[in-house]
C-alpha cells in the first residue's frame, strides 16, 4: 500500500514541478488555439466543409494506427498522400477558406466604418425605410425580388455581373426595377453605402443538401451569398410573397414591415442609437 501511495506522491510531485514552468504566455498560448480551434470548428459544422473534415480525419486516424501496427504498405501509401496534404486542403477547402478570410479581414473594419456611422445614419434609415416599404409592396403582389445590402465586405465582383450604376434608394424605383415586365427584374440588386450601385447581378447558389425543397433558385441564392460575404440579403417569394433575410448562411423567414424593419436597423444602425419604428399600414405579415 506504501508503494502505490509513493507512486502516487511521485506523480503528483512531477505533476507540480511541470506546472511551475508554465509561464503566462503559455497559458495565453493555449487559449488563444482553443479559441481557434472552436472558431474553425463552428464555421465549418454547418457547410460541406465539415464533411471533408471528418474525411481527413479518419485518414489522419488509419494512418496512425496503420503506422503503430506496423502496416508498411498502407503506411507508405498515405505517408505520400499526406506530403502533398496542405496543397490538396487549400484546393478542397477553397471556397471556405476564401469565406473565412474575407470575414476575418472585415472585421478590423468594424470598428472603423461605426466611426462614421453618426454621420451616415440618417441616410442609412432613410434607406431601411424605403427598402422596407418597397418590400413590403413587392410581397403583398408576389412580386419576387432579391436585394443584397452590402456591410463590410465589398461586393465589386458580384456588381460586375449585372449593370453597374448609381442610383438613390427610393421605394418606388426599386418596385419599377423589379417589376416582372422590367428589362433587369431577373437577378439581385445591390445596394452598397446607402445607394443602388448595381441590378440584374448573378449570386453563387448554396450547395447545401438540407434547405427547404418549396424555396427555389431565388432562395438559394440568397443563401449562397450569405455564407461568402457578411451581406444582408433579403429575398421576396414571387409564389408566396413570403419576405426572407440571408445572414450567414441561414434563412429567417415570414418578415413583415415592422420585423424587417427592426431587423435591417438592428444590423445597419449604430447600436448605441434606439430606433422610432412605426408600423406601415397595410404592411401585413408575408405568408
Amino acid at each position: 500500500m506504501s508503494q502505490f501511495f509513493n507512486t502516487i506522491a511521485s506523480q503528483f510531485a512531477s505533476l507540480w514541478s511541470l506546472l511551475k514552468t508554465i509561464r503566462i504566455v503559455d497559458i495565453i498560448d493555449i487559449i488563444i488555439v482553443a479559441v481557434l480551434i472552436y472558431l474553425l470548428y463552428k464555421f465549418i459544422k454547418t457547410r460541406r466543409a465539415a464533411k471533408l473534415a471528418i474525411g481527413v480525419a479518419i485518414l489522419l486516424l488509419v494512418f496512425i494506427i496503420s503506422d503503430l501496427v506496423h502496416m508498411y504498405a498502407l503506411s507508405f501509401l498515405l505517408s505520400n498522400v499526406f506530403q502533398i496534404g496542405l496543397i490538396a486542403l487549400v484546393i478542397l477547402f477553397q471556397p471556405e477558406l476564401r469565406s473565412m478570410l474575407e470575414k476575418m479581414g472585415a472585421q478590423p473594419l468594424k470598428g472603423l466604418k461605426n466611426i462614421s456611422d453618426s454621420r451616415g445614419s440618417a441616410e442609412t434609415q432613410a434607406m431601411i425605410s424605403n427598402v422596407c416599404e418597397a418590400v413590403t409592396d413587392m410581397s403583398n403582389s408576389k412580386t419576387g425580388c432579391l436585394i443584397v445590402i452590402e456591410r463590410y465586405t465589398k461586393l465589386g465582383d458580384i456588381e460586375k455581373t449585372g449593370t453597374v450604376l448609381t442610383a438613390d434608394v427610393n421605394a418606388q424605383l426599386i418596385k419599377n426595377i423589379f417589376f416582372n415586365k422590367a428589362p433587369l427584374h431577373d437577378g439581385a440588386m445591390i445596394i452598397s453605402n446607402n445607394k443602388i450601385s448595381a441590378v440584374g447581378c448573378f449570386l453563387p447558389l448554396s450547395q447545401k443538401n438540407d434547405i427547404f425543397k418549396d424555396l427555389g433558385t431565388r432562395h438559394r441564392a440568397a443563401i449562397g451569398m450569405s455564407e461568402n460575404c457578411d451581406a444582408i440579403v433579403i429575398v421576396v417569394s414571387e409564389e408566396t410573397g413570403t419576405v426572407s433575410i440571408a445572414l450567414d448562411g441561414e434563412l429567417k423567414r415570414n418578415f413583415d414591415y415592422t420585423s424587417l424593419k427592426n431587423q435591417l436597423y438592428s444590423l445597419l444602425v449604430t447600436e448605441q442609437k434606439t430606433p422610432r419604428i412605426h408600423k406601415k399600414s397595410n404592411g401585413g405579415d408575408a405568408k
